[in-house]
């Protein structure tokens, strides 16, 4: 049976506007001034992020969850590298769903936190709470980070479902790897590479809070950055589209199991 495609962009916007809302929500509380988790360090920010795809992924069941454009791409090249046809018809409401999604949970992150970002005097930490930026600026290395980091988080799903038989009619993408282990797997690329660049590993989750900081009336904001921000689109999807390509091959090498 096809897919409704209305509930399919419903499903992935709801999905990543969750997401959005609650990741950029632990980065607020932990860098604005005068909130109760201010100065909660990396970690926290990483076990935020973690839950804000638990959230992402249990409210997104019908479309899979991809809740990223670089899931959605690697998906896409698994298929054409293992001969599966793709419904063409999916691929740009995925990713416009995602987009916007990400737009409307920034949107709802700064109301939420909107006193706070009227006193924070620090434009790179209001910055900082919609999207990534680098520890050490080199555009290569910031580059080569977010495709590492996204090769593994494409990497994993792909490879979970291919031990689980994973089979449905809308493309499987984060949900197939469950709710609980994809949080996991979140806060543990986190933890081990995400410190180079704050570990986008999602094209809409920068890109769209990103447009939120530029378009949004934020007192004292400062610059978006937009000399960067082509970074976080760019690695993520050259590292989920290797993801899918050497995937198939790798895994049932390895494992035995054909994805």
């Amino acid at each position: 049976m096809e897919p409704n495609l209305g509930l399919v962009f419903l499903s992935e916007l709801v999905g990543t506007a969750m997401l959005v809302l609650l990741g950029c929500g632990v980065v607020a509380n932990v860098v604005l001034k005068g909130n109760k988790g201010y100065g909660g360090g990396f970690l926290m920010i990483n076990f935020g992020w973690g839950l804000a795809v638990f959230a992402g992924v249990i409210v997104s069941a019908y479309s899979g969850a991809h809740l990223n454009p670089a899931v959605t791409f690697g998906l896409l090249a698994r298929d054409l590298a293992t001969g599966v046809d793709y419904n063409w018809a999916m691929l740009p409401v995925y990713l416009a769903a995602q987009f916007i999604g990400a737009f409307l949970g920034a949107v709802l992150c700064w109301l939420a936190y909107k006193q706070h970002f009227d006193i924070e005097e620090d434009p790179g930490a209001k910055l900082g709470t919609f999207s990534t930026g680098p520890g050490i600026r080199n555009n290569g290395w910031n580059l080569v980070t977010e495709i590492i980091g996204t090769f593994v988080l494409v990497f994993v799903v792909i490879g979970f479902s291919a031990q689980n038989g994973v089979e449905a009619d809308v493309p499987a993408g984060l949900a197939s790897l469950g709710a609980l282990p994809v949080a996991l797997l979140v806060v543990g690329i986190g933890a081990s590479l995400g410190g180079p660049t704050g570990y986008a590993i999602n094209p809409a989750r920068d890109l769209g809070p990103r447009i939120a900081h530029a378009l949004l009336p934020i007192k004292g904001k400062g610059a978006s950055d937009w000399s960067y921000a082509w970074i976080p689109v760019a690695g993520p999807i050259i590292g989920g589209i290797l993801a899918g390509l050497l995937a198939p091959t790798a895994i049932a090498g390895i494992t035995g199991f054909a994805a």
